[in-house]
This record gives structure tokens, sequence and C-alpha cells, in this order.
């Protein structure tokens, strides 16, 4: 989560690839199955003021919890509702998870050719933390968050039918997650799935550097 220190200034970059990759990752894989919306909203794009919400920026900053443009999808248009629906739910994460990768690859190889400055590493080290961080949080079932959409598609009919219920009241669960993010209890819960992932990277970054 964000703080008012040296580190929010180092995070920033970060944090906007995080919100453009994952929803341009929506976009893309949408149109790929088939539904043209994303397209025709100028969402196919890796231009970050495309996807960024100036109100979701600012809520961040103000209480660690925001959001960025949602990417509107008509499953209607998919070729096979579930699975595409599933396969678009799932893309946003995965691509954050993909991007926490290059970037430690990227940070590895630029401390092994001995071009490492302090400033840099601290703006590729919050790459790698925000990435993971909201591939996970994105990953939690519960609406409108993307593992919400993989869940009731897995779900049979009648359990999915009452699941989507939830969806009424999601305005409360999001002032829920705006006072969780300003206590332990979410960070907390996002650390024990995201620490293995992010030691991970770091052991491929050290592989890669030479150290071990």
């Amino acid at each position: 989560m964000l703080g008012f220190g040296p580190e929010m200034i180092f995070g920033i970059p970060g944090l906007i690839i995080a919100l453009t990759i994952h929803e341009y990752a929506h976009a893309r894989v949408a149109t790929y199955c088939g539904d043209f919306t994303p397209r025709m909203q100028g969402r196919l794009t890796l231009n970050p003021l495309t996807h960024i919400d100036p109100w979701g920026l600012i809520m961040l900053f103000l209480f660690r919890f925001g959001w960025a443009r949602p990417v509107m999808v008509n499953p209607r248009n998919f070729r096979n509702m579930r699975r595409d629906d599933i396969l678009v739910s799932v893309a946003g994460p995965v691509s954050n998870i993909l991007m926490a990768l290059i970037a430690g690859i990227l940070g590895a190889l630029i401390y092994k050719m001995g071009y490492m400055e302090s400033w840099l590493y601290q703006i590729i080290w919050m790459t790698i933390i925000y990435n993971v961080n909201f591939a996970i949080f994105n990953m939690i079932p519960i609406p409108p968050l993307d593992g919400s959409r993989i869940l009731i598609n897995i779900l049979p009919y009648e359990m999915a039918r009452q699941y989507a219920q939830i969806e009424r009241y999601s305005m409360a669960i999001f002032i829920g997650f705006i006072l969780l993010a300003n206590t332990h209890i979410l960070g907390s819960i996002l650390t024990f799935f995201t620490m293995p992932i992010i030691g991970l990277i770091r052991i491929i970054m050290m592989m890669i550097i030479g150290v071990g």
C-alpha cells in the first residue's frame, strides 16, 4: 500500500504500470475472444491516460485504496461465454505477475551491467511489489474484483446465481475495502500470498546477477 514517504514517489511509476497493463490485458484478451467493445472504447492502448481514473488515483493516495477505469466487455460477444469470461478476468492478474517478472529480470540485467542507481532500484522494486499486490488483490473472489468473475463462471448454475446476488452490495464492499486498506488486516492477508511470488522473483534476479 502507499504511504506518504519517499516510497510513494518511487512507487508512482510502478503503480501506473500496474494499473495500465492490467486493464490493457483485459481489453486485449476480450477483443481476442470476440468482443470488440474495448476496441470501440479505445482501450487497446498502453497509454496510461486511457486507463487511469483520476478519482481512483486520488483515492489511492488518500485512503490507500483506489481503482483504474474498468474495461467494459459484453460477454454475449464471446465465442464461448463462460470460458472466455474466465480468460478475460484472469488476464489482468496474470499480466501483472508477468510484468513483475519482467521488471525483476530487467532490474537484474541492469544491475549486472553496473548501471543500477539507488533510485532506479527503488522504482524497479516498487514496480515488482505493486504488480504482484495488484494481481493477488484482484483475485479476491468478491465483486467487483476479477476473482468474482472467475468464481461465478466455475460454480454450478444455482450456486452462481445466488453468488451473483452479492453484487448488489458492491458499494458496501467498496467502503469496507477502504476501511481495511488503512489497517494492517488487508496488508497481512495480501502479504501471505504475495511474499512467495516476490521471493521467487528475487531468486530469479539473484540467479541472473550470479549471487546464490
